[in-house]
């Protein structure tokens, strides 16, 4: 979505002027170390958390988004992001209107970093008049093309360590095609069963797993989008609950407003399944267990 209102970019741009000038030699971080890893700056710890995997001690990952407690929907930089940003051997984005704060950063850093956009490698967005859902980490298929890439590029940039990086790629492109064996066998006893989101996060993964959205679409979108949502399109959503039309409701645990609080009640009332869906890594979590979580709990919802 181009004009969604997920991280907005309000520059430090005073700070962070200063931070470059004079300072360009500095370490940002223990990520950018200038040790002889290959840096790496990630819009979200989804991303990071892939690079590092893949990298290990080759790579020292920023990850600008990594904390679980933030509303992903208000962002803000820092000297030190922009210097992250500066330092960076390759860039890794979302795309699709998700993080077009990377691309400020980039221009603003002045960097000649490679950038990975991700939506882009997905080949998901065919254009046309169909609304994007560029929430691409939760598509498994987009991951696989991901790790390739990324095990590519640093191959690429640390040649000496080519065989490293490729077959630790190989081991998780093998639990990434896990994944996506997990959802296709739920696809098989759950096609067909209506759901509800309060945000499209969930989306791919939902559709891998055949399950029916039927969250109106007004509804969402204006949530997305931080806009009032119409009064037609919350009663139609809360009816879905009242009616008990679907198995349960994914709950984006980031974001909230008083309409998605009042949905996430009228589940409750309801007796069906919240699921608690997130747009960053929760603590402690790399990509695969973030996921395979998030299939248990889809799962064990629907067989309630």
């Amino acid at each position: 979505m181009q004009n969604r209102r997920l991280l907005a970019l309000p520059l430090v741009v005073g700070a962070a002027a200063l931070a470059l000038t004079g300072c360009a030699t500095s370490p940002a971080s223990s990520d950018a170390s200038g040790d002889g890893t290959v840096r790496v700056v990630a819009s979200t710890n989804v991303y990071g958390s892939l690079v590092k995997t893949i990298g290990g001690d080759h790579v020292s990952v920023t990850s600008i988004l990594d904390d679980p407690s933030q509303d992903p929907h208000s962002f803000e930089s820092s000297a030190q992001t922009q210097l992250a940003v500066s330092k960076a051997d390759l860039l890794i984005e979302n795309g699709g209107g998700y993080d077009d704060f990377m691309t400020t950063l980039a221009k603003s850093a002045d960097t000649k970093a490679d950038t990975i956009n991700v939506v882009k490698l997905s080949g998901l967005d065919e254009g046309g008049d169909a609304e994007f859902n560029e929430h691409v980490f939760y598509s498994y298929p987009t991951m696989v093309k991901l790790v390739a890439d990324v095990a590519d590029r640093l191959g690429s940039l640390d040649s000496a360590d080519k065989g490293t990086f490729a077959a630790n790629a190989k081991s998780l492109t093998t639990k990434l095609q896990d994944l996506e064996s997990q959802t296709a066998a739920a696809k098989q006893s759950d096609q067909g069963e209506k759901v509800a989101y309060t945000e499209p996060v969930p989306g791919y993964l939902f559709d891998a797993m055949g399950l029916d959205n039927v969250t109106p679409e007004a509804f969402s979108e204006a949530i997305e989008e931080g806009d009032d949502v119409p009064p037609a399109a919350l009663n139609d959503t809360l009816k879905l609950f009242s009616d008990r039309t679907v198995k349960l409701l994914a709950y984006n645990e980031q974001t909230s407003s008083p309409e998605t609080e009042q949905v996430k009640k009228a589940a409750d009332k309801a007796g069906i399944p919240v699921v608690g869906v997130t747009e960053t890594l929760p603590k402690g979590e790399d990509y695969v267990s973030w996921q395979q979580a998030n299939i248990d709990a889809v799962t064990a919802a629907l067989a309630k």
